[in-house]
């Protein structure tokens, strides 16, 4: 994708920007009269000669208008800027987009995602981003869509992002998938929006998926959040959304809290749904199923799948579930049911909105629980997503944490590394997908590790593995970061990720506690660090302040505690 530059136009006080497009390009832009005095009009020539114009009276939010080009050439937008404020403008041919993507035109500085030379992980390509949503496989390839919001790098009412990948490090940025509705969208006021939820294959051989989400809207009564499907059968334009599940289920006395459909086939062949809600207790998962085979209609409740008071008054939300080790109508399989726990507190350590991992059987519907872990000790993993792929499970995650959010601060974030997901010795481990390997460009030297020295990292995106004479045996990895003190550390408590940012409130402590691991294995990149212990036995994602990498790490361990070290330059 390419911005281009806006330059003045020949004609008196309007703004241009231009790109050459070929014949057939479809045009996506969202505009806004500036002050509502006059509308804002935006305008195409193509070759010098007029290509169509597209105009909207809103001076609250932006108004998405499509625009498509019959000729094909150097291509001119125009637009006043004393009436008319351009968000976003991108072009594509419909016919090519799943391989080609969207090529990007223009941005405004309020929305544009910031330059990361060199990194590896997910971001969108302007905007705002939050949990993921539709993770799946389509049309033979890996799609990620992604809660979103196109004008400002803060959260306002929720679109769906859309990217397409071939082996999920590598993504193709796709069209704006899914908008609120058009009483949402007049106004940039934070009501709601398209929120989370799922994506499945269309039935038979019909190509296409169906998603289901969650559309939110701040004081509706009695509902604030009912459930909607759609189906897209090109995986890149979607069809009118249907109300499938207008009311939470009465008697329980759950809050307003009804949201994040997930929707998965059941061991009995029939489709599940779940969704997150809370009571006075604590967190709540309900169990929804229908016989329908396309899960378009039909939905009822089945009850309670699953609960958590440990917390408080917390929210379950963004549930997935997926069998691990074998077919899903095999009753020896085991099912893993993941979900966060909004505002949850460990007064252990003070981490907060954890995401936990139960693991047992489901027979359709109920869930007999074997052992529970928490999914990522750092906590920056959050609305994991997963389905079972070609090779077995794989999941992703929002690289960010609740707490750290501010409606007055902008915060572009990432998706974590994508992981398997598998069970090993009585545990669910999650290692990153074996891809991973194809970032190595180039390995840097870590001799310097070995003997307590500096070791500079280049631009921080690297890959650095320790092996461990003996499991558990401790060591500091200390990281040099122009905006925070963080470190790797292994001792007798566990494995934590030691953290504080500069002028910020003291940090909670993200530990694995008793974990003893052999094997380190650290993702660092401009904003994040991932440490994967015994193959992801043991988890933690921390978000780093700003976009800068680690600059060097340094070892502190007694001698032949790292028996081998290996740092890799990553790249994509």
């Amino acid at each position: 994708m390419t911005s281009q530059a806006i330059s003045p136009s020949d004609e008196a006080g309007l703004e241009t920007i231009s790109a050459v497009l070929p014949a057939g390009a479809t045009v996506h832009a969202w505009i806004k009269a500036s002050d509502g005095a006059a509308p804002a009009r935006l305008t195409a020539h193509v070759g010098g000669s007029p290509a169509g114009a597209v105009e909207t009276s809103n001076a609250e939010e932006f108004a998405f208008r499509p625009l498509t080009l019959e000729r094909g050439g150097e291509t001119a937008f125009s637009y006043d800027p004393a009436t008319t404020e351009v968000s976003v403008l991108y072009a594509f041919l419909q016919s090519r987009v799943l391989e080609e993507g969207i090529r990007l035109l223009h941005v405004r500085p309020a929305n544009a995602t910031p330059e990361v030379p060199g990194s590896y992980h997910f971001r969108p390509p302007f905007g705002w981003m939050n949990d993921p949503n539709g993770f799946g496989r389509f049309g033979g390839r890996p799609h990620l869509f992604y809660q979103h919001y196109p004008h400002s790098l803060r959260w306002n009412n929720m679109h769906w992002g859309h990217a397409v990948s071939n082996d999920y490090l590598r993504w193709t940025h796709l069209p704006i998938f899914l908008p609120p509705s058009d009483e949402i969208s007049t106004r940039a006021d934070g009501r709601g929006g398209a929120f989370s939820g799922s994506a499945i294959a269309l039935a038979g051989d019909e190509a296409g998926l169906r998603i289901f989400f969650t559309e939110h809207m701040k004081d509706r009564e009695p509902e604030e959040q009912v459930q909607f499907t759609a189906t897209s059968r090109d995986l890149v334009t979607v069809e009118p959304a249907s109300l499938i599940l207008p009311a939470r289920p009465e008697g329980l006395g759950l809050t307003t809290d009804f949201r994040d459909p997930y929707v998965f086939s059941g061991p009995d062949g029939r489709w599940k749904m779940l969704l997150g809600t809370r009571d006075r207790e604590g967190g709540v998962i309900l169990l929804y199923e229908t016989d329908e085979p396309t899960a378009a209609a039909g939905w009822t409740f089945l009850g309670t799948l699953h609960r958590e008071n440990r917390f408080g008054m917390t929210a379950a939300e963004c549930p997935c579930m997926l069998p691990l080790d074998g077919p899903a109508n095999d009753p020896a399989t085991r099912w893993a049911l993941i979900f966060g726990l909004l505002t949850s507190r460990d007064p252990a350590t003070g981490r907060r909105n954890m995401t936990l991992a139960t693991v047992g059987r489901f027979d359709g519907r109920s869930f007999s629980v074997e052992f529970e872990q928490e999914l990522d000790f750092g906590t920056d993993a959050y609305a994991f997503q997963a389905f079972v792929d070609e090779t077995g499970p794989i999941g992703i995650a929002w690289l960010a944490n609740w707490t750290d959010i501010s409606r007055e601060i902008d915060m572009p974030t990432a998706m974590t590394l994508p992981r398997r997901l598998a069970l090993r010795d009585g545990a669910l481990i999650t290692p990153p997908v074996a891809a991973v390997e194809s970032l190595r460009q180039r390995q840097l030297d870590a001799g310097g590790l070995l003997d307590g020295r500096s070791v500079d990292l280049a631009n921080g995106s690297v890959e650095i593995l320790l092996t461990l004479g003996e499991p558990g045996s401790a060591f500091r990895l200390d990281l040099q970061h122009p905006a925070a003190t963080v470190a790797v550390q292994l001792n007798d408590d566990g494995l934590s990720i030691p953290f504080s940012a500069a002028n910020a409130k003291p940090s909670p402590r993200y530990i694995a506690a008793g974990a003893h691991p052999s094997t380190i294995r650290i993702f660092l990149d401009a904003g994040s660090i991932e440490v994967f212990a015994d193959d992801g036995r043991w988890t933690g994602t921390k978000r780093l302040p700003g976009f800068k990498g680690a600059s060097a790490a340094r070892l502190v361990a007694p001698e032949r505690t790292i028996i081998a070290a290996e740092i890799w330059q990553l790249g994509l």
